[in-house]
């Protein structure tokens, strides 16, 4: 079953060789540290690689929503808190958030949508009876929390306007 370590935060330090030439981490590297927390987060929940190892079975990214809120350098150190947000029976929805370590700022968002797969037959598949129940003791064990604002938020211009306006 799930338990707070499965929401404790990913830490991780931005390397030199992570910053673009406007000297900030560039946004490969926010996904990367964003997956290195989803390892984490599938772990605790009992669906990383001794999941896929043992029944054949994992989970495949199909959608993913990143914001970028604040630039990171190298040195900053930062972490990675997840949570389970909602399951259906081949689905799960996670959201992440990276904060600075030294002041908490949010730095990024990751909004995540995975599919269930039979490895076997590569195709998606219901969760197995003991692999939901962990799901939703993740997600029990967070229901107390507000929704975060930036989930289900879409990529687009808030007006329309003529282009090049």
């Amino acid at each position: 079953m799930a338990d707070d370590a499965t929401f404790s935060g990913h830490r991780e330090t931005v390397r030199r060789e992570w910053v673009d030439y406007n000297g900030h981490m560039n946004v490969a590297y926010y996904v990367m540290v964003f997956d290195h927390g989803t390892d984490k987060l599938l772990d605790g929940l009992g669906l990383g690689r001794d999941y896929r190892d043992g029944n054949q079975r994992s989970v495949f990214v199909v959608e993913a929503h990143i914001t970028y809120d604040r630039e990171l350098h190298a040195g900053d150190k930062v972490v990675v808190t997840s949570r389970v947000l909602d399951r259906d029976a081949r689905r799960l929805h996670v959201f992440h958030e990276m904060r600075r370590a030294d002041d908490g700022s949010l730095a990024a968002t990751n909004e995540l949508l995975f599919l269930h797969v039979d490895m076997k037959a590569r195709r998606s598949a219901p969760f197995p009876d003991d692999a939901a129940a962990r799901i939703d003791a993740a997600i029990r064990a967070r229901a107390d929390l507000p929704r975060p604002d930036r989930v289900g938020r879409a990529v687009g211009l808030a007006a329309k306007r003529p282009a090049g306006g």
